[in-house]
Protein backbone atom coordinates (compact mmCIF):
# COMPACT_ATOMS: atom_id res chain seq x y z
CA UNK A 1 0.00 0.00 0.00
CA UNK A 2 1.18 3.28 -0.70
CA UNK A 3 1.62 6.28 1.93
CA UNK A 4 2.15 10.05 1.48
CA UNK A 5 3.16 10.50 5.24
CA UNK A 6 7.14 10.71 6.36
CA UNK A 7 8.21 7.43 8.53
CA UNK A 8 7.31 9.42 11.63
CA UNK A 9 3.54 10.13 10.13
CA UNK A 10 4.07 13.75 9.51
CA UNK A 11 2.62 15.40 6.49
CA UNK A 12 6.34 16.83 5.28
CA UNK A 13 9.45 16.22 6.09
CA UNK A 14 10.50 19.71 6.06
CA UNK A 15 8.44 21.26 8.85
CA UNK A 16 11.09 20.58 12.18
CA UNK A 17 13.69 21.75 9.46
CA UNK A 18 11.83 25.23 8.69
CA UNK A 19 10.93 25.59 12.35
CA UNK A 20 14.47 25.49 13.34
CA UNK A 21 15.91 27.66 10.45
CA UNK A 22 13.15 30.07 11.38
CA UNK A 23 14.40 30.03 15.58
CA UNK A 24 18.01 30.63 14.65
CA UNK A 25 16.96 33.46 12.85
CA UNK A 26 15.32 34.33 15.84
CA UNK A 27 11.97 35.30 13.64
CA UNK A 28 7.95 34.12 15.30
CA UNK A 29 6.09 32.31 13.08
CA UNK A 30 4.14 35.63 12.39
CA UNK A 31 7.29 37.42 10.88
CA UNK A 32 7.87 34.22 8.51
CA UNK A 33 4.32 34.28 7.45
CA UNK A 34 4.76 37.96 6.93
CA UNK A 35 8.04 38.04 5.16
CA UNK A 36 6.45 34.75 3.13
CA UNK A 37 3.64 37.12 2.33
CA UNK A 38 6.14 40.27 1.14
CA UNK A 39 7.09 37.50 -0.91
CA UNK A 40 4.36 37.26 -2.95
CA UNK A 41 3.15 33.57 -1.20
CA UNK A 42 -0.37 33.92 0.38
CA UNK A 43 0.18 32.27 3.77
CA UNK A 44 -0.60 32.71 7.01
CA UNK A 45 0.35 32.14 10.66
CA UNK A 46 -1.31 29.01 11.30
CA UNK A 47 -0.19 27.48 7.95
CA UNK A 48 3.29 28.33 9.48
CA UNK A 49 2.66 26.42 12.75
CA UNK A 50 0.86 23.75 10.67
CA UNK A 51 3.86 23.56 8.51
CA UNK A 52 6.14 23.39 11.45
CA UNK A 53 4.38 20.30 13.26
CA UNK A 54 3.74 18.27 10.38
CA UNK A 55 0.20 18.73 9.93
CA UNK A 56 0.30 20.27 6.22
CA UNK A 57 1.42 19.08 3.03
CA UNK A 58 3.86 21.68 1.39
CA UNK A 59 4.11 22.57 -2.31
CA UNK A 60 7.02 22.87 -4.41
CA UNK A 61 6.14 26.56 -5.04
CA UNK A 62 5.83 26.63 -1.61
CA UNK A 63 9.34 24.90 -0.46
CA UNK A 64 10.75 27.58 -2.97
CA UNK A 65 9.43 30.47 -1.24
CA UNK A 66 10.36 29.11 1.98
CA UNK A 67 13.63 28.48 0.74
CA UNK A 68 14.26 32.11 -0.53
CA UNK A 69 13.33 33.55 2.77
CA UNK A 70 15.03 31.32 4.95
CA UNK A 71 17.84 32.05 2.71
CA UNK A 72 18.94 28.38 2.30
CA UNK A 73 18.90 25.90 -0.65
CA UNK A 74 15.83 23.71 -0.90
CA UNK A 75 17.49 20.60 -0.10
CA UNK A 76 18.39 21.71 3.43
CA UNK A 77 14.65 21.47 4.12
CA UNK A 78 13.90 18.34 2.66
CA UNK A 79 17.00 16.76 4.89
CA UNK A 80 15.69 13.97 7.27
CA UNK A 81 17.05 14.91 10.04
CA UNK A 82 15.88 12.41 13.88
CA UNK A 83 14.63 14.82 16.78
Amino acid sequence: MFTNKSADGKNNICGRNIAALRKEMGKSQRELSDELQRAGLDIDKNAVQRIESGQRFVTDIELVFLSTVLKTDINELLKQRSE
